[in-house]
């Protein structure tokens, strides 16, 4: 029977054609490869095959899968290897289907807390009802018929209550994984971590389409003479958009619920930043960032440079982590305001 290794970034490498038994999981999950490589592939019931974590929406690593596909052939297989690029999915679809499986994630994650806290409760209830039906500071009896009995009530009494504390312990573990997994989307959405990403994206995509140009970034040029570089980097170049596109309607959301996205015409020299908790003056206004007294100065709910703890020294800080503006007009009539600002 024929192994087909096929790739497409919408489903990710899935390995068709095996069989129990047939000695190809003992290749699949190597660590091994002659080659370097060291992905394990895993055997998953949902798409009835193997596959290899972590490869959906990504580019296919062609050495591994080659890697892969020289081992099984050793092991006397007869191997094919399938790539498609262009079979994607938008990253609207993606981010989707992640949001619903966080959401299983939670209920599952709930579920298990559920029955771990039952049992902690069971084992809990047990120890007491034991130690409830001997009387207050009643010592064992050495020699006595009830001895045996006693220390047996004892060792169970000993043993429910470390095991209800050990399930409590689960029931915490699982409890704290399913408020994560609820709160996935409003953390993968936090506006100021939206925020950075974009600019991550936009900087990648204008790495990429340095290189469309034939030209130099991040250190690196790509070979524009050879058709599939070309192909990769349209491909690259498409998917960055769409991604980007995806996040700014994100902060349109945001904004429109009143989120504030603070930028270089907010601010002038002599303004106040509010950062960390504190009112910040102004020192120069960037493009990315402010710079302000050095902000390790905590001793005033104010902070210029006249009465920085830290003299000359300033820090920039990115315009993400800036949670309000403030003139110096209005900043003298706040209390405790330093005079002479």
């Amino acid at each position: 029977m024929t192994i087909e290794i096929v790739h497409a970034r919408s489903e990710g490498t899935l390995i068709h054609g095996t069989s129990k038994g047939d000695g190809s999981s003992a290749v699949l999950r190597t660590r091994d490869y002659p080659s370097g490589y060291t992905n394990l592939a895993r055997y998953s019931r949902h798409l009835g095959c193997w596959h290899l974590p972590h490869s959906r929406d990504k580019r296919a690593s062609k050495g591994m899968l080659e890697a892969l596909a020289v081992r099984l052939r050793e092991a006397g297989f007869e191997v094919t290897v399938s790539i498609d690029e262009d079979a994607r999915r938008s990253f609207a679809e993606a981010e989707a289907e992640r949001i619903e499986r966080a959401e299983a994630r939670a209920e599952r994650f709930g579920e298990r807390a559920g029955r771990a806290a039952a049992r902690s409760s069971e084992r809990r209830e047990s120890a007491h009802r034991l130690a409830s039906a001997i009387p207050f500071g009643q010592p064992i009896l050495r020699g006595h018929h009830s001895e045996r009995r006693a220390r047996r009530d004892q060792e169970r009494i000993h043993s429910d209550m470390n095991k209800s504390i050990a399930e409590g312990e689960r029931a915490s573990y699982w409890a704290n994984r399913a408020t994560a997994a609820e709160n996935y989307e409003k953390f993968r959405n936090a506006p100021r971590r939206t925020l950075r990403r974009l600019e991550s994206l936009r900087a990648d995509l204008r790495r990429v389409e340095r290189w469309q140009k034939g030209e130099s970034a991040g250190g690196y040029t790509r070979d524009i003479s050879n058709p599939a570089t070309v192909a990769e980097l349209q491909r690259c170049h498409e998917e960055l958009m769409n991604e980007i596109d995806f996040w700014e309607e994100i902060i349109k959301k945001a904004e429109a619920d009143g989120f504030k996205v603070w930028g270089p015409t907010d601010f002038t020299k002599g303004d106040f930043a509010r950062i960390h908790g504190r009112w910040f003056q102004v020192l120069r206004v960037n493009p990315k960032s402010l710079t302000v007294p050095s902000i390790l100065n905590v001793h005033a709910k104010v902070v210029t440079k006249k009465n920085s703890s830290f003299g000359n020294m300033t820090h920039t800080v990115r315009y993400d982590n800036v949670f309000g503006r403030m003139g110096a007009d209005e900043i003298a009539k706040l209390p405790e305001t330093p005079s002479g600002t």
